[in-house]
């Protein structure tokens, strides 16, 4: 997800399910680029550094970049946290309430955070504020996110994943995650983050009424 791991775990959250080798060394090499990426971004900034000097600095070709992040921006919008996402949803009973099952998913996917994960994702949620051709490329990614957490809770739900109250609620979440960790990273970090998520699910859980 475009927000969104460490031993620790939550009880709501599934064990990351288990991959081969190959598809390893695919997510080692696409954390190499991402790192490589950000490191730089934050020296030079983004638009002063081009994808050869990423690929230069994560010690891969430049065609390899683009293999695994079709443009620039998706080096910064692309991480290995959705197939998590789906999974946790998944896990959750099907009689829970949609606003508790997605709080509950989200703040164990905090839990998995390491450090320099935290430390990777203000970095994004920065250059999505700062940079116009990020912030128009994640209106992709979370139309794509938009899909898959409606195709979880129309099962769950037995309605169509096109129905237009489940894309509501899919939309109005991911809409309301975003603004929260705008607003934590806008605020310097102060609050916690974990707190933070769960007054904003307070929100949507009580119909958004003030």
């Amino acid at each position: 997800m475009t927000f969104m791991a460490s031993a620790q775990k939550s009880a709501a959250q599934p064990a990351a399910p288990k991959v081969g080798l190959r598809e390893r060394k695919k997510i080692q090499t696409r954390q190499a680029i991402r790192r490589a990426a950000y490191r730089l971004f934050e020296e030079q900034g983004y638009d002063a550094t081009p994808v050869d000097r990423i690929a230069e600095a994560a010690d891969v070709s430049p065609s390899t970049v683009f293999r695994y992040f079709p443009t620039k921006e998706d080096i910064v919008l692309t991480d290995e946290y959705d197939p998590l996402l789906e999974a946790g949803l998944r896990a959750r009973p099907a009689d829970e309430p949609m606003v508790e099952s997605l709080r509950h998913v989200f703040i164990g996917s905090l839990h998995r955070f390491a450090a320099e994960e935290r430390t990777e994702m203000v970095q994004r949620i920065r250059l999505v504020r700062e940079v116009p051709a990020i912030r128009g490329r994640l209106a992709e990614n979370t139309a794509r996110d938009t899909g898959m957490i409606s195709a979880v809770l129309a099962e769950r739900s037995g309605r169509p994943a096109d129905d237009l109250e489940i894309r509501v609620i899919a939309a109005a979440v991911l809409a309301a995650l975003q603004e929260a960790l705008m607003r934590w990273v806008a605020d310097g970090q102060r609050d916690d983050l974990e707190e933070l998520i769960g007054r904003t699910m307070d929100v949507l859980a009580r119909g958004l009424r003030l």
